[in-house]
């Protein structure tokens, strides 16, 4: 689960490859000749390129949003019909052309103060457990990239655990050992809270950047083939992790800080550090995060919410009663699909065509952009890459094939430590 509105309100809120140069980018970009307020239509041709891609989704907060609803039991809530309630359920994530997709396993950073951040972790893994177990024939789990490219080719959506928050391992090495063999591939190292052992990008910074423990922390994860998740992280801690990580890094949902300016984006000094790594920007489609005066707003809002920690201290009800009315002031402007691929364009241009991939946030904010109201429509960014001139080996890329290579380099240097340790 993300930043977005409805979690702030509930607790706390290169150069490019030779194909693609900066120019050719620009001139896609001018390319979409359509209305700005014309509805994007999938074209056939744009469809067949959709299709033959391998979509992976960075971040999906499903199984949050079925505890929040009271139906973790799919008994409850069937995902297999319509959920007009959700943003995802299995019609629409056929028609939205979904092959792999990263379900979080979210808890909040606040479950770190009563000692219950592992158990909760576990219980929302068992949720997703519990959704491949009781639709066998559409999810497979997948620790893999092969697994991705095997479930996905036989037809089922090749489902994965991201765990959303380093509070999750409370402070344990044993236990990020124990989420890997639960099935978690990738850890976003802070959530909305600085940690003792890394700085968060929506709260005070304590360490700037990583303790030595956090250094650990990030090693293991290398040995282990887990992904580090560098969404929600302050700019010190991007910058410390990438300077001492010995994979590529992804960030799971994050977009462009030179778009739209809040601290849960990734601003250029850094995505260019990314092209160096290898890793891989997936664009988040929170409104907050990609309208650049929403953005805005969502950092005075973080200021607000410091002080009113430092009036309340725990009393969390008056906390959100006084947030929630300073933030009816100012309603989110939901943006556009449009707005969602500038940015997509604008890590391509900064880091490179290999450096940007999708990661929506669905189920885990409040407000969605215009035309990318739910799972099903995928296909429109598609679309509208092909519009701007984008070619279909660079849409592949975008849609998962950065991913995908990512996570295999990751097995890949896990591997060589692995036997480098025996």
């Amino acid at each position: 689960m993300d930043g977005c509105m409805r979690r702030w309100t509930g607790w706390t809120f290169l150069i490019l490859g030779a194909t693609w140069g900066t120019a050719a980018i620009e001139q896609a970009v001018a390319e979409d000749a359509r209305p700005e307020n014309a509805p994007i239509v999938v074209s056939e041709r744009a469809q067949k390129i959709h299709d033959a891609a391998t979509l992976i989704d960075g971040h999906n907060d499903l199984p949050w949003a079925l505890r929040e609803n009271g139906s973790p039991s799919f008994e409850k809530l069937d995902i297999a019909a319509a959920c007009p309630s959700l943003h995802t359920d299995i019609p629409r994530l056929r028609k939205g052309g979904v092959k792999a997709q990263f379900w979080s396993v979210y808890v909040p950073a606040s479950t770190r103060l009563k000692g219950g951040a592992l158990q909760t972790t576990l219980e929302q893994i068992a949720i997703v457990e519990a959704m491949i177990a009781r639709y066998p024939d559409v999810f497979e789990m997948a620790r893999t990239a092969d697994d991705i490219e095997r479930i996905s080719k036989a037809g089922k959506i090749a489902s994965l655990i991201g765990v959303e928050g380093g509070h999750s391992i409370e402070n344990s090495i044993s236990v990020l050992r124990e989420l890997y063999a639960k099935g978690a591939r990738y850890m976003t190292l802070t959530h909305s809270d600085t940690l003792d052992w890394a700085d968060s990008a929506t709260d005070q910074e304590k360490h700037g950047g990583l303790t030595p423990f956090g250094v650990e922390i990030i090693r293991e994860m290398n040995q282990l083939g887990m992904l580090v998740d560098l969404s929600h992280v302050s700019v010190n801690t991007m910058k410390h992790t990438l300077a001492v990580t010995k994979a590529p890094v992804i960030f799971s949902h994050s977009s462009a800080r030179a778009i739209a300016d809040h601290p849960r984006n990734v601003p250029d000094d850094v995505l260019k550090l990314v092209t160096k790594n290898g890793g891989v920007v997936m664009v988040n489609f929170y409104p907050g995060f990609i309208v650049p005066s929403a953005a805005k707003r969502g950092s005075e809002g973080i200021a607000v919410l410091r002080e009113l920690r430092a009036k309340h201290g725990d009393d969390r009800e008056k906390i959100r009663a006084e947030y929630k009315a300073w933030a009816s002031q100012f309603p989110v402007e939901p943006g556009t699909l449009r707005l969602v691929v500038d940015h997509i364009d604008h890590i391509a241009k900064t880091a490179g065509i290999d450096h940007a991939g999708i990661g929506s946030d669905y189920d885990g904010i409040d407000t969605v952009p215009v035309e990318l109201e739910d799972v099903s429509t995928y296909p429109k960014i598609t679309q509208c890459l092909l519009d701007r001139g984008y070619d279909e080996a660079a849409i592949q890329k975008i849609l998962g094939g950065n991913l995908l290579r990512v996570l295999r380099e990751t097995e890949q240097a896990a591997a060589e430590m692995q036997a480098k340790a025996k």
